[in-house]
């Protein structure tokens, strides 16, 4: 199967799915008096530490009904139907028979979305089983773990007119105070001239929750079998929309190379002993990995991946023509040079005053009531989080979010498409175009 299905596939797709795909992001996505009395229904694949969070934040807004959860774990259950009798709402109906029981959910229940945040390599069947069943889904990050699977929901949705998205993930929206949105902005109105190159990446010591006693100890196995770059889509959320992909350029060319493993071993011999099976087990994952993108109009991207060695957060920076912004995180607030009018001649500027005078307008239009803070993984909020606000709109409206399935994919399949790169020695990967010619004529990325 090539990486770009082309011949039949292409083929079997209609001129108004191709017309819907080149037209969904061109509509404005921003708040709207949709009345709160058009019900949204929702069902709940996967309750843990995100599945509770985004469960909690779906409960906070008037007119969303809750028929359906489906877990695993009887605990988590049970408590998900609490919190939504709890609410004021009917008790859901609970799946819990297996991993695979989101099927019979999708199957059976008359849901609009489903919202998944299983484990990762459930996030594209839920997807496609939604989808099947005549409904959107939205997926903790990554999507897809393969380009199979990738291709696959942009088939469900071209067949079926119902979409898969990460729409809930969008660090673009929520991170910083609105830094990122204000930073498209920026670039939206030419401040740093043409965008050239950006850098970003997930680098984030992770090395303590990995091992046995750790609240996340699955990514190590994910550290054990695969190597690559293998978490993408936060960065990804940030770097496409300033480079326009999908929306007048698009993703071509990735190569990915990755250093040897040493620190995971260093860490598990230091905790448990030199002899700990953990101590020699060996680990595919290089401890750092860097992916070069280039894009079909020449710009770059530099994605780094590092959850291993110790190191504050990972930085995004933006490169232009005109200048430069660095997000300075934790580092004293963000940074600028723009050339020609920053004071000192090759010397970051303090960038608050360009925060400021560019900040998005979305930024003051959504300022919804105080509610109790969010529970579960994702912060406490005392506010209902506007990736949230968002998806119920595009889903009272009868539109895609923002952040689409083409756009969605081509975050997640990032990490398949390094994997590949890697084992191969590190040779170019063509980069599959899922928007089928499409991108040239999708309009930005717009917020209204």
């Amino acid at each position: 199967m090539s990486q770009d299905r082309n011949g039949s596939i292409r083929g079997s797709v209609s001129r108004s799915a191709a017309a819907a795909s080149a037209g969904i992001a061109s509509s404005a996505v921003a708040p709207t008096q949709a009345s709160a009395a058009t019900r949204v229904r929702l069902g709940f694949v996967g309750i843990g530490g995100r599945g509770s969070y985004h469960l909690d934040a779906a409960l906070g807004i008037e007119g969303v009904e809750v028929p359906a959860v489906c877990e695993i774990q009887p605990d988590r259950l049970e408590r998900a139907a609490g919190w939504i009798e709890q609410s004021g709402r009917p008790a859901p109906k609970r799946y819990g028979r297996g991993e695979r029981d989101f099927e019979r959910l999708c199957a059976e229940e008359d849901l609009d979305c489903v919202i998944c945040a299983t484990s990762w390599r459930w996030h594209a069947p839920v997807c496609l089983a939604a989808n099947r069943h005549d409904k959107h889904a939205v997926s903790e990050v990554p999507i897809v773990l393969t380009v199979d699977d990738a291709w696959s929901l942009v088939e469900a949705y071209e067949q079926t007119g119902k979409w898969s998205t990460l729409a809930l993930e969008q660090v673009l929206l929520e991170v910083g105070d609105g830094m990122y949105l204000t930073l498209l902005n920026m670039i939206r109105q030419g401040v740093l001239g043409d965008v050239l190159h950006a850098e970003s990446g997930y680098v984030h010591d992770l090395r303590r929750v990995k091992f046995p006693g750790g609240s996340e100890p699955w990514r190590l196995q994910h550290a054990i079998d695969r190597n690559g770059n293998l978490y993408p889509d936060h960065p990804m959320n940030r770097i496409m929309p300033a480079m326009d992909i999908n929306h007048g350029d698009r993703f071509a060319e990735l190569v990915s190379v990755s250093s040897r493993a040493a620190t995971l071993n260093e860490y598990a011999a230091s905790r448990y002993g030199q002899e700990h099976p953990l101590a020699t087990r060996q680990m595919a994952q290089g401890d750092y990995n860097a992916t070069l993108i280039r894009t079909a109009d020449g710009k770059l991207v530099t994605l780094n991946f590092d959850t291993n060695t110790p190191h504050p957060r990972e930085f995004t920076r933006v490169q232009g023509t005109d200048g430069v912004f660095f997000d300075g995180r934790d580092m004293g607030g963000p940074r600028i040079y723009l050339d020609g009018i920053s004071p000192e001649s090759h010397q970051w500027e303090d960038a608050a005053r360009y925060m400021e005078e560019y900040r998005h307008p979305l930024l003051d239009r959504y300022d919804p009531p105080e509610r109790p803070a969010l529970r579960g993984y994702g912060g406490r909020s005392m506010k209902t989080p506007l990736t949230w606000h968002l998806l119920i709109e595009a889903l009272r409206a009868g539109t895609a979010p923002y952040f689409d399935v083409y756009d969605s994919v081509t975050s997640s399949v990032i990490s398949p498409l390094s994997e590949q790169s890697v084992a191969s020695g590190s040779r170019p990967v063509e980069f599959p175009d899922f928007t089928r010619r499409q991108w040239m004529e999708r309009s930005p990325i717009q917020f209204g």
